[in-house]
């Protein structure tokens, strides 16, 4: 098992890791995700579709932006 010193880095080297990661991840077309993961996603699009659908889904880049001004 590979070991990351998390705790020494600096959140935008922990953000680039993830995404990398992420990257490496969707690679492989024959992941499947946990049982639970479904339920989930079904319980946040209902909450989207509650609010009415008036917020639109974010870019990504936007969004990893806006999490990066967050916690400076």
């Amino acid at each position: 098992m590979i070991t990351i010193p998390h705790k020494d880095m600096i959140m935008a080297e922990k953000l680039s890791t993830m995404e990398v990661l992420w990257n490496d991840l969707c690679q492989y077309s024959s992941f499947e995700s946990s049982n639970w993961h479904e339920s989930v996603l079904n319980s946040r699009e209902q909450q989207y579709v509650y609010v009415g659908g008036s917020q639109l889904p974010m870019d990504w880049e936007k969004g990893k932006q806006q999490i990066c001004n967050k916690i400076k």
